[in-house]
């Protein structure tokens, strides 16, 4: 592939194209639902996020040699097709980890203020310790919160400190589901929550979804939910993306686009780690470093402190879910309309930058309200 002049496809809603592949080419931005067989005749890159099917349909008889996504997850990809074609592939694993982790912990903190609970005096159970599930997992055990782990791909690798689902979810106060989309083979996580084991879960509990919507059967869970609404359900994935049932999301306490990873570090972090795959596939030799890239991201959050801010008041002066959940809301009033409004919700989404780009000043943080900081992300 020619290293310079290259015809670049690319999803709208991937940031800093321009500064990271502008220099290799032309790119011509679509949306992701809509990108077709005929828009990459000419292409010879393409690079996507997670609502673009990509497929031997979508490729076959085009000039593509290297596709890229620019996110974690890659079900949406066939890769064995990709492989037998000789065509590229990189994701981006990893990339928006840290902004999933922070919209899960900025969620749980606002129920646990409304609730009026500590989350050192629950049990979080986490389904699915990848990346993910990982920074979660580091984040919550630095708070104090005392966790149960469910991975059974790495269980089966002989790692240890996991337990089975059902005991987990019999125990767990909070259930945060972090799996990726997987159909088959030995631990497959499509409805890997259903009409059966649903039952299982705890009295008071709460359920979130960060991970992949069909992880969780949808009809399922508005059935039970319908008997156990002693459950809060925060959802912000949909089993039928970018259709939502409507009936379902009027019982979530709070519900999003799809959009828990989408600080903008996380996806700049994205299109970079695609970047630098593509340059070294091609023998280039990457020189755009991320932190420059970050450097001119947007508005860092600026947090002026007077000594009266807890925890939950200094990560809510960086994310609010309330906000989010508000304007998904709105868009559900039209049902003919909704999936659209769905995209537009992503597209237009507001930057959101992770904790690590706040600058707090003013009163110096307590000591132990410095070590939350810590504990979930703060530069401090």
């Amino acid at each position: 592939m020619k290293p310079s002049g290259l015809n670049i496809v690319a999803d709208e809603n991937i940031p800093a194209l321009e500064r990271l592949f502008g220099h290799l080419g032309q790119i011509r931005k679509l949306p992701g639902r809509t990108i077709q067989n005929n828009d990459l005749q000419q292409a010879d890159l393409l690079l996507v996020r997670s609502v673009t099917r990509v497929d031997q349909a979508l490729l076959e008889n085009t000039a593509v040699k290297f596709v890229g996504t620019a996110t974690i997850g890659t079900d949406h990809i066939d890769t064995d097709w990709l492989a037998r074609n000789n065509i590229g592939f990189s994701s981006a694993p990893g990339c928006n980890a840290d902004a999933v982790a922070e919209y899960v912990i900025s969620n749980l903190l606002l129920i646990a203020a409304e609730q009026g609970f500590r989350l050192t005096d629950k049990v979080v159970g986490i389904v699915g310790v990848g990346n993910v599930g990982r920074r979660l997992q580091q984040r919550l055990q630095k708070l104090g919160v005392k966790l149960l782990l469910n991975d059974p791909p790495r269980a089966d690798a002989g790692e240890q400190g996991f337990t089975g689902l059902t005991p987990l979810l019999q125990q767990a106060d909070i259930i945060c589901l972090h799996t990726p989309l997987i159909k088959s083979g030995a631990h497959p996580s499509y409805h890997l929550l259903n009409d059966q084991n649903l039952k299982c879960i705890k009295p008071g509990a709460i359920l979130l979804n960060a991970g992949r919507g069909p992880v969780i059967d949808n009809k399922a869970l508005l059935s039970w939910h319908g008997e156990r609404n002693d459950v809060t359900l925060l959802l912000d994935v949909w089993e039928d993306e970018p259709v939502v049932d409507r009936q379902l999301a009027q019982r979530v306490r709070i519900g999003t686009p799809h959009i828990a990873g989408y600080s903008l570090d996380g996806k700049i972090r994205g299109t970079w780690m695609l970047y630098r795959a593509f340059c070294l596939q091609q023998g280039i030799t990457p020189d755009i470093e991320l932190a420059e890239c970050l450097a001119s991201a947007g508005p860092e959050p600026e947090i002026q402190l007077d000594g009266s801010e807890s925890l939950t008041d200094i990560v809510h002066a960086v994310y609010q879910p309330e906000a989010d959940f508000k304007r998904f809301m709105a868009s559900l009033v039209d049902a003919e309309a909704q999936p659209l409004a769905f995209d537009l919700l992503r597209k237009n989404y507001p930057v959101r930058r992770e904790f690590v780009a706040a600058k707090l000043s003013g009163v110096t943080p307590s000591a132990e309200l410095t070590e939350q900081l810590k504990a979930v992300g703060f530069s401090l």
